[in-house]
């Protein structure tokens, strides 16, 4: 009888101990698992970031960066002294260019890449709006798969879906400004010279094209070294969506 009860205590005592371990090892795994969601909260884990908001921020990165990249590029001398975006001569108008040289036209040939210029950066001031509307219309499926990829991500997409449609809509600008700082009449005895040369290929390009797809180009180079700035500088977040979407990029 004694030894009976001895085995039963013995089991007893062991199964309580098994019980105990088991205990441990789930209090522990639970432990581990508070730990980890604790460290997740610290990280936002626990206010994970949707597409949409993904979506809304990178749209407000390039509403940012489309409003510093005009403000800039409107000012005087906005394209003519950057050299990032600065309109020379046009290419197929090259030999206009060296044979006006030749002729001693250089202080004319001077002021019309400065006037190609000038016609960039006064249509640079009407150039928010068309961007603007471009950037809240346009659809965006997979707002993560352009957070994580290059610095010009976004922008780049910017330009792939709305650059046909922003050149018909940029030109009518461009011609006003083209007007306004009377490119053609820099241009005229440049290209009149040339052309009154015997045999020659006669020239005359369209200006207004030439400064619609060259003013559209500096803009978005703008813009993409904007985008890179709110990407990488927290000081360039300057609004708590661009924080919360490009902060966590950068964790």
């Amino acid at each position: 009888m004694k030894k009976t009860f001895l085995a039963i205590t013995i089991c007893a005592f062991i199964g309580f101990q098994s019980h105990a371990q088991i205990n441990l090892g789930n209090l522990e795994k639970e432990g581990g698992d508070l730990l980890k969601k604790a460290e997740g909260d610290k990280k936002g884990g626990d206010n994970p970031l949707s597409n949409e908001e993904v979506v809304k921020g990178l749209k407000e990165a390039l509403q940012v960066g489309t409003n510093n990249s005009t403000a800039s590029a409107s000012k005087t001398d906005g394209f003519f002294k950057n050299p990032k975006i600065f309109i020379p001569f046009p290419p197929e108008a090259q030999k206009v260019k060296d044979k006006a040289l030749e002729l001693g036209m250089k202080e004319k040939v001077d002021q019309f890449e400065m006037n190609l210029n000038r016609a960039a950066e006064e249509a640079s001031k009407e150039a928010t709006k068309i961007l603007i509307n471009a950037i809240t219309s346009m659809s965006v499926e997979d707002g993560f798969k352009i957070l994580k990829g290059e610095n010009n991500a976004a922008t780049q997409f910017l330009r792939d879906k709305t650059t046909n449609d922003l050149l018909t809509k940029f030109r009518p600008i461009v011609d006003a400004a083209i007007a306004k700082v009377e490119l053609t009449k820099s241009w005229t005895p440049i290209v009149n010279t040339y052309n009154r040369i015997p045999f020659v290929e006669k020239q005359n390009p369209d200006l207004g094209d030439y400064v619609t797809k060259k003013g559209l180009e500096g803009l978005f180079k703008l813009i993409e070294d904007e985008e890179a700035k709110i990407r990488k500088d927290p000081a360039a977040q300057v609004t708590d969506l661009l924080k919360k979407v490009f902060g966590s990029v950068m964790k």
